[in-house]
């Protein structure tokens, strides 16, 4: 075998594994993993600015690129989820918050607490988290009833969050993942719960 022929065999089988590694690559980004930058405070302590985070998007359904098609979701969001979702005042940006109350439930902030149908979420995540009474859909006394195939999400650092309590809630549609794994900075790898 001479040297061009040599040389035309390596370039067409590394060019090979580059496209379909290209293509794997794509595939899980668009259906089953993505990572996030933490770009702002709302959601410490659990997250901190500049941490790097993978999202689960399978269960809930990931979106067909360039279409507004998702495929089937095989599984909903649970009460304190730490969710990826599309800002329903601008669906190009992404929000990480989490998710307090599904379609159908009545929240209430009163005393740094949220209540959900009348009963305090004082368990697991929301153990040692105060939420203010702010904006037009969290201030004192109101209890928000979240229309079906709505959710209600909160940061978890509530003083310094524009969360629901700001702009309402998010179509089920705009849900994106479940953020599931922290991998950056490296002191702080771990599960999020």
């Amino acid at each position: 075998m001479s040297f061009k022929e040599w040389l035309i065999r390596e370039i067409k089988e590394w060019t090979e594994a580059i496209v379909i590694a290209a293509v794997l690559a794509i595939l899980i980004r668009t259906f089953i993993f993505q990572v996030y930058k933490i770009p702002s405070g709302s959601m410490i302590p659990t997250l901190k600015i500049g941490d790097r985070v993978i999202a689960w998007k399978l269960p809930y359904g990931p979106r067909i690129p360039f279409t507004h098609i998702k495929l089937p979701k095989w599984k909903d969001p649970q009460r304190g989820d730490v969710i990826v979702f599309l800002y329903p005042l601008d669906p190009k940006k992404h929000f990480v918050k989490r998710l307090i109350a599904k379609g159908g439930e009545t929240v209430e902030i009163k005393s740094g607490t949220v209540f959900v149908d009348g009963k305090p979420l004082l368990e697991g995540p929301f153990r040692d988290i105060t939420y203010y009474n702010m904006g037009p859909y969290g201030g004192e006394g109101m209890k928000i009833k979240v229309p079906p195939h709505h959710y209600y999400v909160l940061g978890d650092n509530s003083l310094y969050s524009k969360d629901s309590r700001y702009w309402g809630f998010v179509p089920e549609e705009n849900l994106v993942g479940k953020v599931v794994f922290r991998f950056w900075p490296p002191n702080r790898i771990g599960k999020i719960r």
